[in-house]
Formats: structure tokens, sequence, C-alpha cells
């Protein structure tokens, strides 16, 4: 990459794990319309944390990896449709993108869950050939997309998070030895990114010339009538 990967919120990962997702496992209805990218943003199953986006959040995620060009918009039919970039834009092979992937929807993972949760898009072959996939991410010359974690106290394998938000912060283990509980813990990305937050106030001033716009013509036609507005 020419540009520093900058780094992403929960939002934008989200999002972007999303696309990469459907695009293998639903092919035939990739690229993505909003509705459907919601949906997936929003699914109860294979998602750490389980969010509740409205379509204005994930519109402003979208606007902000536009910008990156990590993800690109087509028009065809009635709605616009959405594709991701991820290959392309960081250089990397179709194994390792499934792999953040799902590092992305279902936060960090072993390798030997990351196997098992890659199936659906991916039949790596055996525990190995997914580590040699998360060394080569590790270790990439252009700068590292993910980390293999310190093992947590009574765990028998270490887990694997990705870099696209940036370094995860320590995790800290509990009373029990077991990890935090909260959802995705350990990663600043839930805050809104400089991108999103532009994005979202270019929303806000689109909505609110849009409302004057329908405010006015509801005045020409109410006189137009001849009745009152506030009726």
């Amino acid at each position: 990459m020419s540009t520093p990967l900058p780094i992403l919120s929960l939002l934008e990962t989200r999002v972007l794990g999303v696309l990469a997702e459907k695009q293998r496992t639903v092919p035939d209805s990739y690229p993505l319309t909003l509705n459907s990218l919601v949906s997936g943003c929003n699914q109860k199953t294979s998602r750490n944390p389980v969010l509740e986006l409205t379509e204005s959040q994930v519109q402003a995620a979208i606007d902000s990896l536009k910008g990156y060009s990590l993800v690109a918009e087509t028009s065809g039919g009635r709605a616009f449709r959405y594709e991701h970039n991820i290959d392309r834009v960081l250089r990397i092979p179709s194994q390792s993108v499934i792999l953040l992937t799902v590092l992305m929807l279902r936060g960090p993972q072993t390798a030997g869950e990351l196997r098992i949760a890659c199936d659906r898009m991916h039949n790596f072959a055996d525990i190995s050939s997914v580590e040699g996939f998360l060394n080569e991410l590790a270790e990439r010359p252009a700068g590292a997309l993910a980390v293999k974690l310190a093992r947590l106290p009574g765990a028998r394998e270490s887990r694997w998070a990705h870099l696209l938000s940036g370094a995860p912060a320590e995790e800290v283990a509990g009373p029990t030895g077991a990890s935090s509980d909260a959802p995705y813990a350990g990663y600043a990305a839930h805050d809104v990114s400089l991108g999103e937050m532009a994005a979202l106030k270019a929303n806000v001033a689109r909505l609110e010339t849009e409302v004057a716009s329908l405010k006015a013509l509801l005045g020409r036609v109410c006189s137009e009538l001849g009745i009152s507005e506030a009726g």
C-alpha cells in the first residue's frame, strides 16, 4: 500500500467483515444492498459483540470505508450495492482475507477455532495451514494485520486478534483465571472514527436539506389548496 492503513472502528470492521463473509456464503446476493448489510451487521449468531446498528450508522461506516478504498459502491437494479476491496487494498491472499473476516466478526480466536469458523468460506487442510497464514499476516512487510495474544491462564492455546483496529489492549484475567466476559474485550474500536463522524455530519446535513425542501413543498401545496399547514 502507498498509504498507511487507517485504524478502523468496530462499526467499520463489522461492515467490512460482513461484506467479506457474504461474498462467499451468499454469492448470489453479493454485492449487498444497504438493507442486507444492516441485517448482516446485526446478526445474533457468529457475531461478537452482537450489535443493533441503524441504517444511518451503517451508511456512515460505508462512506468512511469508501474514503479508504476498502469498500466500493455499485449501481444496479433499484438500490445501490456495496462490495469490499480488502484483498486488493491490503494485497493479501483470499485465505488471509477469510481469517481476518472471522476475527473481525467474532473477535479473538485460536487457530483451531478459526479453522472451524472459516469452514463455510474456505476449507483449511489443517491447523498448521491456518497458523501459516496467520504468521504471514503477523509478519507482513507492509505492516502486521494480526497478532498472537498472550496465552490466558489455564488456556491450552493462544488466541489471535486482527490489528485493523489497532493493537488490542492487554486482557485482564478475572478471579478464576478466565478472561473478561465483556464482548470484544481489549479493543478500543468502539469509538466512532473521524471518518464515520464526518460521514454522519454529512448525512445529517443532507437530511436537514431534504426536510427543508419537504416543508417548502408542503407549504406550497397547502397554499394552493387553501388550507392551513397546522391542520
